[in-house]
């Protein structure tokens, strides 16, 4: 299965992080080291971009209109006109960037850190919620990527790409996962950003493997959707009925990068996504 077609053509450094915002009816992706936020909505074709001053590693819709931005040095918000910027919860750490990040059921921000040079035990996954107060979810990690929900909010997600492997944890009643196993094995490329169905399925963009895997929820690989690129780097389900799986992609390190590589693909009528919630700040 393929049937992919170009949503956004672009030459994005590191696009990352796709999210569907529905209330707005459009998407929003960064370009990490581009340092810019962009949003498409497919119904008219309309894109903006916004400039951030640092490194963003993911941007997600607020509740109350505006973005939660993952930034080199902490969590920010920008308000509903793309002003007023107000930093949530500072901490910069000298040779650390913000990664991957994603909203869980409660509204809190599940936010990624990784090393520039990819150092081992140099990132973190932290929950920030809408006051400010952060607490460690997971220490030690290499490049905190991809993180999602189970449709019931049972089971948490991750993926420390380096690992090769989609992790799984149980959600305890207090919100904090715990039982850290392997869902699955990569031996094609690397895992990196992923995305959860209504059916509980697991879809994973595999960096330098030119591919996004579908996994059961007990592991099993059930489809691929072979890529023209060869750093696809995260998926999510978008459009009106969360049936489209945007996936975006990267073109840093390649010597000779496909024309689509740093653009946004789309398989029309991949499956049917889970709705997203808002960052609840």
């Amino acid at each position: 299965m393929t049937g992919y077609e170009v949503a956004v053509r672009a030459q994005a450094t590191l696009g990352e992080g796709p999210t569907w915002d529905a209330e707005a009816g459009r998407l929003i992706w960064v370009d990490i080291l581009g340092s810019r936020v962009h949003t498409y909505d497919p119904a008219s074709g309309g894109r903006t971009v916004m400039a951030t001053e640092q490194h963003v590693g993911a941007a997600k819709p607020r509740a109350g209109g505006g973005l939660v931005v993952n930034l080199r040095d902490g969590v920010g918000l920008y308000g509903p006109r793309g002003g007023d910027f107000r930093w949530l919860h500072r901490e910069p750490v000298p040779g650390r960037r913000a990664n991957d990040a994603a909203v869980a059921p409660d509204g809190s921000l599940w936010a990624g850190t990784m090393r520039y040079d990819e150092a081992p035990g140099g990132g973190t996954l932290s929950r920030i919620t809408p006051d400010g107060t952060v607490r460690a979810v997971l220490d030690g990690v290499a490049v905190s990527n991809g993180t999602g929900w189970s449709p019931d909010g049972r089971l948490l997600y991750y993926i420390d790409s380096p690992t090769r492997r989609v992790d799984v944890l149980d959600v305890g009643d207090d919100g904090i996962p715990v039982g850290r196993r392997p869902l699955a094995h990569i031996s094609r490329g690397f895992p990196d950003g992923l995305a959860v169905d209504a059916d509980g399925c697991v879809w994973v963009a595999l960096w330098d493997g030119g591919a996004v895997h579908r996994y059961t929820p007990s592991g099993d690989l059930d489809r691929v959707l072979d890529l023209p690129v060869r750093r696809p780097t995260a998926c999510a389900f978008g459009g009106a009925d969360l049936a489209d799986l945007y996936i975006t992609t990267a073109r840093t390190g390649l010597d000779a990068p496909h024309p689509l590589a740093g653009s946004v693909l789309v398989v029309p009528g991949a499956g049917k996504g889970l709705a997203q919630p808002a960052f609840a700040g």
